[in-house]
């Protein structure tokens, strides 16, 4: 007789002594260069996969995530793994979206309580690969990756940087919940492969304070006292992350502008144009690249 267990999986509390140490976020910050691309891959490496291919296949990525209720971890490292593929070997556009799906079947069996099925993901490209295909590009992936597949993402820092900001306990979660947003609008950005996953969360938190025009308790300039507290956390010049969070909130009013371009076109579409679209499981200008 089989046992099964329907209780519900119940994620662990994040552990206060970890965050606090100052020496777990060093050994980070040590650590998070090793797992940058090698190179800007669209120049060197690339000859079929253009910049918009990659945004694309990333946006695809993200939506996959959002629909499996994926852990925020999942998304940037899968796109860390897609990335360092693309800096070291040549690819196919044909092959993008199957590589962007391997790196999400290995980002969330790594970080995710609930991985994502190969069938499921083969389902979410409109069945466009098989589970064979999958599994043998797995190997492939993990082959070129050197296995080496714990990559410091942005999200390992925002625990540590929010623990050492004054700021009002009661803002924090959204504060996270903000910072976490933009760390996801930067992974579908190939612009922000080469930038330190430290600079990127450190500019996400910086973003999010000052969108929402939080003060810090210690401060009664919010805007670049905030950013000083940021780069004196983790170790980053000023100017750098001034340039960073600047980037980012650029990066957030483009997205935010054709967001609503995106909600204009749908309302003039008919009826069974925007049927025909919720019936496919993958977007059509991922179908595109394919071709």
């Amino acid at each position: 007789m089989d046992l099964l267990c329907h209780e519900g999986v119940v994620k662990g509390q994040l552990d206060p002594t970890i965050f606090s140490d100052d020496r777990v976020l060093q050994n980070l910050l040590t650590l998070e260069d090793t797992f940058l691309p090698q190179a800007t891959y669209f120049q060197n490496v690339q000859k079929e996969v253009k910049p918009y291919m990659r945004r694309v296949v990333a946006t695809w990525m993200l939506e996959v995530c959002e629909e499996e209720e994926c852990d925020e971890e999942v998304f940037p490292l899968a796109v860390n793994y897609l990335d360092r593929f693309l800096s070291a070997v040549k690819t196919k556009k044909s092959c993008l979206q199957l590589l962007g799906a391997v790196c999400l079947f290995l980002a969330s069996k790594l970080k995710s309580s609930r991985p994502i099925s190969a069938k499921k993901l083969c389902l979410c490209t409109d069945n466009s690969i098989t589970p064979e295909e999958l599994l043998e590009w797995e190997l492939v992936v993990l082959g070129k990756l050197k296995w080496n597949l714990a990559a410091v993402t942005p999200h390992d820092f925002i625990e540590h940087v929010l623990l050492k900001l004054p700021l009002p306990k009661d803002r924090v979660t959204l504060i996270r919940k903000h910072a976490q947003t933009f760390i996801a609008l930067c992974a579908t950005d190939h612009s922000f492969a080469m930038y330190p996953p430290s600079m990127i969360a450190a500019g996400s938190i910086g973003a999010a304070v000052c969108g929402l025009q939080i003060s810090c308790m210690e401060s009664s300039v919010w805007g670049e006292s905030v950013t000083e507290l940021l780069a004196k956390i983790t170790h980053i010049e000023v100017d750098c992350l001034k340039s960073c969070q600047e980037k980012i909130e650029q990066l957030l009013d483009i997205s935010l502008r054709e967001s609503q371009q995106h909600k204009h076109q749908e309302g003039g579409a008919t009826k069974k144009e925007v049927e025909l679209q919720s019936q496919s499981s993958t977007p059509t200008d991922v179908r595109d690249i394919n071709l």
